[in-house]
């Protein structure tokens, strides 16, 4: 049985005041971290406060990082300084990085493997946009994405490493692939793992579907045999939400 994971991406929202208020409010109020992890992926101007008052079932993630440790790159964050603050995860190769900001899976590969060096556990994320689900053409762009952004990684680095499906089509838009396509598609890149690096490894890893997540459909999403958590965006924002999306994992 695979761990269920679910995570929230606040993206550019919280001021250090907001998320404090957001970690007091779930802290007690979590399954425990045996059962599900509950992760939230923050801003990094927040990032050390909430590892500081984080509970016992919860974890804080990043939402990118550079893949250097150190040197001459404005405005990055190194995998060596979210490593000192104590955070748990962080987000690699999110749409709107790969969309908005030009993140090659050149780049994903690189920080994967500098995540996996500083003992952070990366959530990489695949997904297409509406054209290449509509052409067909998602199967191949989606089994590319895996192929390249894994390269550097050893079997049991990929193991360990969360993918998250999120259709682009579907993120901020208030469209939601269907259950059944969702499965379907996290059944698909578990066969591209299961190709590329065993049975034992697809079995084991875990993949989440992101992509207008919310309370009302969470149980739904679950419920597919092939879907281990969800990478949730706006709906995580509301620390009751939160709860009630973790909880509903466990059902």
């Amino acid at each position: 049985m695979r761990k269920p994971i679910i995570a929230g991406n606040w993206k550019m929202f919280k001021t250090r005041d907001e998320a404090l208020e957001f970690v007091y409010a779930v802290n007690n109020n979590l399954p425990s971290i045996d059962k599900v992890d509950s992760v939230i992926c923050a801003p990094f101007t927040v990032l050390r406060d909430l590892v500081k008052r984080q509970g016992e079932n919860l974890r804080i993630g990043a939402q990118n990082m550079h893949f250097n440790e150190n040197g001459a790159f404005t405005g990055e964050i190194s995998p060596v300084m979210l490593e000192s603050l104590g955070v748990s995860y962080v987000i690699i190769g999110h749409s709107e990085r790969r969309d908005m900001f030009n993140e090659t899976d050149e780049a994903c590969s690189k920080k994967l493997k500098a995540a996996f060096k500083h003992n952070l556990t990366p959530i990489l994320c695949v997904g297409e946009h509406l054209q290449e689900r509509e052409d067909g053409s998602w199967q191949d762009l989606i089994r590319g994405q895996i192929i390249r952004d894994l390269n550097l990684l050893s079997s049991d680095e990929v193991e360990k490493l969360v993918i998250a499906y999120e259709p682009i089509w579907a993120i901020g838009t208030g469209k939601t692939a269907t259950p059944e396509i969702a499965d379907d598609t996290c059944g698909f890149i578990r066969t591209c793992i299961k190709d590329l690096y065993g049975e034992s490894v697809a079995e084991k890893i875990r993949i989440q579907y992101g992509g207008s997540v919310k309370t009302s459909n969470i149980e739904a999403l679950m419920a597919q045999p092939n879907i281990d958590g969800a990478l949730i965006g706006g709906a995580s924002l509301k620390a009751e939400d939160f709860i009630t999306l973790v909880k509903a994992s466990l059902k």
